[in-house]
């Protein structure tokens, strides 16, 4: 978002000797740490960290094993659509519907990230961490990593005690099998695409990602701004009772998974919505994306989002949880 105050210290990690030297020194000198990948979804408080950010710049990606299908061990400072790519040209499938979503390998188990039908968990095998807690290299397997709908046990009760340095991925020589996703099924169907190869769906996602999401480079965003919210069964009876038309999608454990771009539409804040007073807006083709067009200040975000937060919980009852990290 381009907004947020200062970091006292800041260091790009390019191996695991560099992590490791980082993480003593931090600890010698008694200053918190905060780790990041390309930084596509964290919004920085105005206050700014009075300790050391420390950046994953480790490279490297192979494959370890090419039994039937194929393993591959990812650098945890690797361009995540870089790495996709990579992996489609070997003729991989099991991330191709991930394509174009910013940032590095080592930051996808830490919100499970998942576009059009795939998520990191369906083909995590393990991890390796720098601990900082206790100054080790360990591994973790997707069990210990608490993997859940955009959440893990990094973004969550251990958050900032692990830098990811390596992901290893269990892929397969296949490809998706319809239906998809609802988003990638209209694509499909509207174009009579047949060819459901690992690069025909890239080439897929790239172009609906394209046509809807702005590119951080050239627009500050953060993405999706809002999760997705799941309510009980009976509560989206209620809810389905007074919007008949209310976006929803059944949920494996029984609840109910509402679209918060339709929640935000609904609550008045349409796509391309300007809010003069902060400086933010919502980006014109998506009303999930918050855009910076003239914000000062982390604090100016803060009070857009909680604006369109407020109406939503008035007129639905419910409480959208913002998805980008709030940091420090």
């Amino acid at each position: 978002m381009r907004l947020g105050g200062n970091a006292r210290y800041f260091a790009e990690a390019a191996s695991l000797q560099d992590v490791e030297q980082l993480g003593k020194w931090a600890k010698e000198q008694a200053l918190p740490i905060i780790t990041v990948g390309g930084g596509s979804n964290i919004v920085w408080r105005d206050e700014g960290f009075d300790g050391l950010v420390i950046a994953d710049c480790i490279k490297g990606r192979e494959i370890v094993n090419k039994d039937g299908n194929a393993t591959v061990k990812i650098g945890g400072g690797e361009n995540w659509d870089e790495v996709v790519g990579w992996s489609v040209e070997q003729g991989l499938s099991g991330i191709e519907a991930l394509s174009l979503i910013p940032g590095t390998a080592g930051a996808t188990p830490v919100q499970n990230v998942e576009a059009y039908g795939q998520q990191i968990a369906d083909s995590l095998q393990k991890v390796l961490v720098y601990d900082f807690r206790d100054n080790t290299f360990r591994e973790l397997t997707p069990d210990q990593c608490s993997l859940s709908y955009r959440n893990s046990r990094f973004k969550d009760v251990d958050h900032g005690r692990f830098l990811i340095c390596a992901i290893w991925l269990k892929l397969n020589r296949g490809q998706m099998s319809p239906p998809f996703h609802h988003g990638l099924q209209t694509y499909i169907d509207q174009r009579g695409i047949t060819d459901f190869s690992p690069v025909s769906i890239r080439r897929a996602v790239i172009d609906i990602r394209s046509a809807k999401l702005p590119d951080p480079a050239k627009m500050a965003n953060n993405g999706s701004f809002f999760k997705n919210p799941f309510v009980p069964q009976e509560q989206f009876e209620k809810l389905s009772r007074q919007f008949p038309d209310i976006l929803n999608y059944p949920a494996n454990d029984g609840s109910i998974k509402l679209s918060a771009m339709w929640l935000i539409e609904h609550a008045g804040f349409k796509a391309g919505y300007r809010d003069e007073p902060t400086g933010m807006a919502l980006w014109p083709k998506h009303a999930l994306v918050f855009i910076n067009e003239h914000a000062k200040s982390t604090a100016d975000l803060l009070a857009f989002r909680q604006k369109i937060v407020d109406k939503v919980q008035e007129k639905f009852g419910i409480t959208l949880e913002q998805e980008p990290e709030l940091l420090p």
